[in-house]
């Protein structure tokens, strides 16, 4: 109730005082916001009961394993699947396809746009596992990671200079709705759970990261789909 009481502070103001009219369906916003505030509390506690602690675990059981083969397919397989899952991703993806077809870049038929939005998806996936897989060699080796942002960000604007216009705005977006619901709490306790399991690493210092990387590589990979797909 405390972290929604802003968002209706600021929609009761609006209403209220600006536009000067009543709230619509005032019962149907009541109960929309009853299964909000239900809806989060199952989700969090969720999160804490299940998501977090079988990331970590699983994260310590492949360190102490001591294979890299299983422990990369294992960061691949959980970036690409908690991706494909993302509710705000399929919603995106959907809402791109729908309009590059009433911009004429795809075809206008049903099976086009259907292809299109799971192109989307796969390229924004894989890009995410790729990012995973990236993130934790550097977890595993010890590199720096603020030069291996800034050169990520550098090829962005490489690539963005020679993208087409159509996805650009498009692969920007899809940075930020792969870090939702489903990918940020296992990939998070994927990256603490590792970084506590090896010798000289700090979860702090370590642990926390492989959700820039997820940001980072769908931009790169959606423009490059973009250029072979435009």
């Amino acid at each position: 109730m405390r972290d929604l009481l802003p968002v209706i502070l600021v929609v009761l103001f609006f209403q209220l005082v600006v536009l000067q009219q009543p709230l619509p369906n005032l019962g149907q916003l009541l109960m929309g916001t009853l299964l909000v505030v239900l809806g989060l509390t199952f989700f969090i506690n969720g999160l804490e009961m299940g998501l977090f602690p079988i990331g970590e675990s699983l994260a310590h059981a492949l360190a102490r394993k001591g294979s890299l083969f299983w422990l990369l397919t294992f960061a691949f397989t959980l970036g690409f699947g908690t991706t494909v899952a993302e509710p705000a991703l399929i919603a995106v993806s959907q809402e791109a396809a729908e309009v590059a077809a009433q911009a004429g870049a795809i075809g206008d038929s049903a099976a086009a746009q259907r292809s299109y939005a799971q192109g989307l998806r796969m390229t924004v996936a894989f890009s995410v596992g790729f990012a995973i897989v990236l993130g934790v060699i550097r977890i595993l080796k010890g590199w720096p990671m603020h030069w291996m942002i800034i050169a990520g960000y550098v090829l962005v604007v490489i690539i963005t200079s020679f993208a087409p216009r159509e996805i650009i705005g498009i692969a920007y977006d899809s940075g930020g709705v792969t870090t939702s619901t489903i990918t940020v709490p296992l990939v998070t306790a994927l990256g603490v759970g590792l970084a506590s399991s090896i010798r000289g690493r700090n979860p702090m210092i370590d642990g926390f990261g492989l959700i820039a990387f997820a940001s980072l590589t769908p931009m790169v990979f959606v423009m490059l789909y973009g250029m072979v797909v435009h």
